[in-house]
């Protein structure tokens, strides 16, 4: 009896693992987005962000940085036309919040800005009406540059939403620092490892020095100041730590290129040396941000 041959698809051809969205988005909420607090901290100190700020914060994802800019009091509305998973539980934290603070607490600018937080699958022009008022701060607080040509799809979203805002509006963007000042860096070079023949399509590349510079010329905004931020990866243990940075889609192109189990086997044995002996892991990073202004 003749042997029927085995076939091996190249990996570019190997169907990726399927995973579950809702449950990726809940690892983003509830894992990673955090991390990103001291940048929105930060950014909205340096802006001054209150009950004046009307905020257009696009690609909104789980909605922390929206709840964060409504307890100052601003009026807020998320856009994210990517992520239908994240935006039902950025609706869901936002209406949550608002029951919460509503029934004893006194009527204040953030119970207020709670209560009108919205979220709105689809384009920044989508948000608006005729009756809308203009916004006075555009965020993008999704890291620009881990993937290649993430940058121009920014600077078209950046355009689209330009023309809703007040003139001089800051305009903030956001990226990873250099690799050197960022100890995930080393984690994330398993995607690109593994992602490689895909790395073109959506693999992690390390951030360059002029990427957010580049998005808002692009987008034909003005730079108008920067800053760094340290914001270090912290996870009870090693297994939420995979589970944080998968919910990034930065593996995505990795695991489409090998297998989910290569994925978690190597982004594990990159990880031991950010274990401490407690079993948490840390990972000292830094991120900048860019303001630019609406011309």
């Amino acid at each position: 009896m003749t042997a029927t041959p085995v076939r091996h698809d190249p990996p570019h051809l190997r169907p990726a693992t399927r995973t579950d969205p809702c449950a990726r988005a809940r690892d983003w909420s509830e894992i990673q987005e955090r991390m990103l607090v001291p940048l929105y901290e930060a950014v909205y100190e340096r802006l001054d962000v209150g009950p004046a700020t009307r905020l257009l914060g696009l690609g909104c994802g789980s909605g922390l940085a929206l709840l964060m800019a409504a307890s100052r009091g601003a009026t807020v509305t998320g856009v994210d036309s990517v992520h239908p998973e994240r935006l039902a539980l950025a609706r869901q934290r936002l209406r949550e919040e608002a029951r919460e603070a509503a029934p004893d607490a006194a009527e204040t600018h953030a119970t207020r800005a709670r209560a009108a937080a919205r979220v709105v699958q689809g384009t920044p022009r989508d948000t608006v009406d005729a009756q809308s008022p203009a916004y006075t701060l555009v965020t993008a607080f999704e890291p620009v540059g881990c993937r290649a040509g993430d940058g121009e799809g920014l600077a078209e979203l950046l355009a689209s939403a330009t023309p809703l805002a007040v003139r001089g509006t800051p305009v903030v963007l956001a990226g990873w620092g250099p690799p050197e000042r960022c100890a995930t860096s080393a984690v994330l070079r398993v995607a690109a490892k593994l992602a490689d023949p895909l790395r073109r399509a959506g693999g992690w590349r390390p951030a360059r020095r002029d990427d957010l510079e580049e998005v808002a010329q692009r987008a034909g905004l003005r730079p108008d100041g920067s800053g760094r931020v340290a914001c270090p990866f912290g996870y009870a243990d090693v297994a939420s730590a995979v589970r944080g940075l998968l919910s990034t889609g930065l593996f995505d192109a990795a695991v489409t290129a090998t297998d989910q189990a290569q994925v978690d086997k190597e982004l594990t044995e990159a990880l031991h040396p950010f274990r401490w002996r407690n079993g948490t892991v840390w990972m000292p990073n830094v991120f900048r941000y860019l303001i630019a202004r609406v011309p």
